[in-house]
This record gives structure tokens, sequence and C-alpha cells, in this order.
């Protein structure tokens, strides 16, 4: 995707500000999705909270989510070895590029994932209690003005403009999401179908080769991206994903808008479990009432 060009009379802003929340739903008995918030620079990594606000400048800001599978408690392993090896490898990665060797952002994403997937692999074929366990994860990177992502899996980037519609970032590595994307299904036929959980993809899983999404997105003030797991899109249509993001106000103080997204989710349906973390770009930067990050 490519950036957006700035709107007239849309003030720019270095501010970010983001809500997150997993549910376990309301069959499942333990939690397999997990999601990370934090910021690091060239002195340390911060992990975030659930909800905060912060400013761009002078730290890079990364949110995730991952859906882990496989059998017995392996896939609930598998999302969190994800979430923790993005707090170790990306912060290398990028002190690597700093420090003056070669590498951009789609290369450093690229190589996040081979090393996870590497990780997922060596522990599914070293342990019989891992094996066959593996994760979906969808990686939104932010730095002034762009939104850079890496994806794997069938959690979803959904980007929402301050203008136009909302789009869908990343394609869903399965035989249905692949249909869909040719045109010959619909939302309401993909949601029904009786493959629509068939991975094509994933980390680890016993997959020998990967190829992750990987790209980016110019941003500009009032923009929002929701990150989420298939557990929140199996009990909301898009258009309800949409019209819940957009009514939650940009404002300090208002209503949780991953905790809306996630509450009407799984009273519709909870057949799985399910996450969102929503990050926002606000219009004002008086909009960042608290210069502490996380909350």
């Amino acid at each position: 995707m490519t950036p957006a060009d700035p709107l007239p009379n849309v003030p720019e802003t270095s501010a970010i500000r983001w809500s997150g929340l997993t549910h376990v739903g309301r069959f499942r008995p333990n939690n397999e999705d997990a999601f990370l918030a934090m910021n690091f620079n060239g002195h340390g990594v911060n992990y975030l909270g659930k909800t905060g606000s912060a400013s761009l400048d002078g730290a890079d800001h990364v949110f995730a989510v991952s859906d882990g599978l496989g059998g017995a408690r392996s896939g609930e392993f598998a999302s969190r070895i994800a979430v923790d090896r993005i707090t170790r490898l990306l912060p290398l990665s990028f002190r690597l590029s700093a420090a003056g060797i070669a590498a951009g952002f789609s290369e450093i994403l690229a190589e996040l994932f081979s090393s996870i997937h590497a990780d997922m692999l060596k522990l599914g074929f070293s342990y019989a209690e891992c094996a066959g366990m593996g994760a979906t994860l969808s990686l939104c990177w932010f730095r002034p003005g762009w939104m850079y992502f890496g994806h794997i899996g069938d959690s979803r980037i959904y980007y929402v403009p301050v203008e136009g519609p909302m789009t869908q970032v990343t394609h869903d590595h399965t035989h249905v999401g692949w249909m869909r994307r040719k045109g010959e299904l619909n939302e309401r036929e993909a949601r029904t179908h009786p493959r629509r959980n068939a991975l094509h993809q994933s980390l680890g899983a016993g997959n020998q080769f990967i190829e992750p999404h990987i790209g980016a997105v110019g941003y500009r003030a009032g923009d929002r991206f929701l990150i989420c797991s298939d557990g929140l899109v199996d009990g909301l249509w898009d258009r309800r994903i949409e019209e819940i993001i957009r009514s939650a106000p940009q404002a300090p103080g208002g209503p949780n808008p991953a905790q809306l997204l996630v509450d009407e989710s799984v009273e519709n349906s909870g057949r799985d479990n399910t996450t969102a973390l929503l990050v926002e770009i606000p219009i004002s930067p008086a909009a960042v009432h608290d210069p502490r990050p996380g909350s």
C-alpha cells in the first residue's frame, strides 16, 4: 500500500494512542491468543499497558496479535513465544541496521518472522508436547508517518482512514481467503465456508517454508488501525467493525474501543478466543493526555 496524501485542514501529529483486550470466549478452556504493545529506541524496550498514549518522537512503537495453534496447551505457548521473540529480535535487528548494516524494514521483518518460525519448528521437533505447535502473527511497527507490517495466518490488520472506507491490509493465508481475493466468494459465503479455518501458512506447525505478507501504509492524523484475531471477525461483520471503530470518540476518557469490539463479538459468537488491538493517530496532539506510555 502507498502513503496517504495529507488532507487539507487536518494537522499532522506525532502522537499515538492504543487500546487492547483479549478474551477467552464463551466455550474455550484456555486463551491461545496473545497481544503485544511495546516501544523501543537505542536505550531499550518498554512494555506498554493495555491502554495508553505516547509520542512517536524518540521511540518506535510495535503492536502485534498472535493466535496459537496446537493440541493441549501448545497453542497458548506458541502465541506467547511469538510475542516474546518480537521484543528480543526486532530491537536487535533495528540496532544493527542503525549501526550501518544495510537493511530496510522489509528485510528486518522478514528475518524476524523467519527466526520465530525456526524457533517454533525446533521446539516442535524437540519436545513431544510441542509437536505441531504454531501461531499466526500480525504486527504493526509505527514510525512517524508510516506503519510497517508483517503478517502470516488468519489474524488481520485493518486500516480505517480518517476519510474513505475501511480496508483489510493483510491477506488471510487460508483457502477461503484466497478464493475471496479472486472474487469467488463474498464475505457471507466466506464466513460459512467449511474450509474457512484451513490455514495455508503459519509460523511453526511443521511448515517447511513461509512467505509472510510484508508491506507499509502511510498514515495521517485521524487514521486508525485494528489488529485482531479471527475470533473477533467470527462475531462481527466488517461493516460493524468499522461502525464501532468510527463511533468511538478520539478523546481521552472515552469508551475503550477494544473493549467495545471484543464485548460485542463475544456476545454474538464467543466460539473462539477473541482479541482486538486498536491503534489511533489523534488529530490533535493535545489528545495525548499522559506523556508516560502505558497504563
